[in-house]
């Protein structure tokens, strides 16, 4: 690591007042420098009540948009330039407001990773560390979820007494994990537990010992005995899960590379020294759509509390 670079990104913190959040998907130098590391939920809940006026987000720009969305006054820069989501936007306000009026009985809850257009048409909005707590605090037997089908289904299966409506989207990341890479690293590494996110295929879910979120499969790995692991989710988790477990392994489906977000890995110990430097990439969201957005989250901190 440029360790004169990282001083400087300490004395901008310092000047600017300014925190770094990072999401486990980030690069491992990325995450080594950061504040706070963590899922998406975590992370809202730092946003949402860090005491800094600046706010360095290193992950995508669904992410920045949520911590705008709960602190209004504070400024929020993404740590590269146009850390798009693909999942995110595989759903459009327009398509979304068609889609209620056609279930209008229905909750509509949104996967965090969502744009602040779409939530601010949204009762709730989800964690995959969440949203199996929020469902079970609301009594709608009618759900439509978007934008992950994938994630939808894995909650579905959880709650057969509700009809769910699943938009047909993606994390084109996570639904490409392969059931054959699997069984080959499984017939390597026999003893090894299979660790999945929600966001991958039911075929690939149905094969796990452990199905959760980013921080869940941290914590699995770490108290479990197992002393392998074949991981199916995005390969910056692996950072963590190597500083916390040092002395166990971890295999990822198809190797080094395959399960990688380019937009997660966007960000640069340069790209957050410019950030900082020149406070830019800063997130914007309308105020109209801010305050129609905010319902979603507020809703999906307090359901997730009960």
């Amino acid at each position: 690591m440029n360790e004169n670079i990282v001083s400087k990104i300490e004395e901008l913190k310092k000047e600017k007042n300014a925190i770094i959040l990072a999401h486990f998907y980030q690069p491992a130098e990325i995450q080594a420098i950061a504040d706070a590391v963590g899922d998406s939920y975590y992370l809202s809940e730092i946003a949402r009540d860090c005491k800094e006026d600046v706010i360095v987000f290193c992950g995508v720009q669904f992410m920045g948009e949520s911590a705008k969305i709960m602190s209004p006054q504070k400024t929020v820069l993404m740590s590269s330039k146009n850390p798009g989501c693909i999942m995110a936007a595989m759903a459009s306000e327009k398509a979304v407001v068609e889609m209620k009026k056609k279930y209008p009985e229905a909750l509509t809850v949104c996967y965090i990773n969502s744009t602040a257009e779409v939530k601010a048409h949204c009762d709730v909005s989800v964690t995959s560390s969440s949203a199996l707590n929020i469902l079970g605090n609301v009594e709608n037997k009618q759900i439509l979820f978007l934008p992950d089908r994938n994630l939808g289904g894995y909650i579905a299966e959880h709650f057969p007494e509700k009809e769910f409506i699943l938009w047909d989207g993606c994390c084109v990341i996570h639904d490409r994990v392969d059931e054959k890479q699997i069984l080959e690293l499984k017939e390597e590494h026999p003893e090894a537990k299979i660790l999945v996110h929600p966001e991958c295929r039911k075929e690939i879910r149905d094969m796990g010992d452990f199905v959760g979120s980013t921080s869940g499969i941290i914590k699995y790995a770490t108290n479990d005995d197992a002393q392998e692991f074949i991981v199916a989710t995005e390969e910056g988790i692996l950072y963590e899960l190597e500083r916390q477990n040092p002395n166990k392994k971890f295999y990822f489906p198809g190797g080094k590379g395959v399960i990688k977000c380019k937009d997660m890995k966007k960000t640069t110990l340069e790209s957050v020294y410019n950030t900082l430097l020149n406070m830019e990439n800063e997130v914007i969201v309308e105020e109209n759509t801010r305050v129609n957005a905010l319902n979603a989250l507020l809703n999906m901190h307090k359901l997730s509390e009960k």
